[in-house]
């Protein structure tokens, strides 16, 4: 069972993996430039489009069997929501703070690394999360290339007619999906700005010098007086 799940988690990392080099850094240019909006709307409904299996079955025609196929198909499954992630999380930046980094003398690539991918990260997390929940659910699939997973409990399972060996995978693969979910989500709660963090560092202070949190409104130095 650990040789099992150890395999099926190889699959999905190299998917997941392949997937990053490929959309994160073509959502960030988009994202920043302006460029190219029309491909990322037409890729993601493409790309969303393909059947997996079939995509699975076309890599064996092309590649024979192993682990390029899966691979390959998995990957085309995990750009679409890291690409949209990225993009939308970088597209959504406050434009306000992108031009005044810009006014300050900072170079394109010192906005986007330091003050836009620092924003878009909840967002960019987020389409991780929908990405390696995809696939770690499909990565079944490898098993149809004769390679191990624990996609070959459900189909030796069914091809044997010992159902209750199929019911072990399919609790095997939904169990680690959403472990690998709920450690994914507590990344994007901690990447979003003031959670999971100590108290903010305050404002600029006031005419009277005193520093204003801005979370609470109260004056740090300023104490209230005593009725009388």
């Amino acid at each position: 069972m650990g040789v099992r799940i150890g395999e099926h988690l190889e699959y999905t990392a190299l998917a997941v993996l392949a997937a990053v080099v490929i959309a994160v850094p073509l959502g960030l240019f988009i994202g920043h430039t302006g460029r190219g909006i029309f491909l990322v709307v037409s890729a993601v409904n493409a790309l969303r489009a393909l059947p997996t299996l079939g995509m699975l079955l076309l890599g064996v025609l092309l590649w024979g069997l192993g682990l390029v196929p899966p691979t390959v198909a998995l990957l085309l499954l995990g750009v679409p929501p890291l690409l949209a992630g990225t993009y939308s999380g970088i597209a959504n930046v406050d434009r306000t703070v992108v031009e005044a980094a810009r006014a300050m003398g900072m170079t394109e690539r010192q906005v986007l690394f330091g003050v836009e991918v620092p924003n878009a990260l909840p967002l960019i997390l987020s389409g991780l999360r929908t990405a390696t929940l995809q696939v770690v659910a499909t990565a079944t699939v490898a098993a149809y290339a004769s390679l191990g997973g624990l996609g070959r409990y459900l189909i030796d399972g069914i091809k044997v007619r010992q159902f209750h060996l199929a019911l072990v995978g399919a609790i095997m693969v939904t169990a680690l999906a959403l472990l690998l979910d709920a450690v994914l989500a507590l990344a994007v709660w901690l990447s979003a700005p003031g959670t999971g963090r100590l108290r903010p560092v305050p404002d600029l202070p006031d005419r009277e010098g005193h520093a204003v949190y801005a979370d609470s409104g109260v004056s740090a130095g300023a104490m209230p007086r005593s009725p009388g």
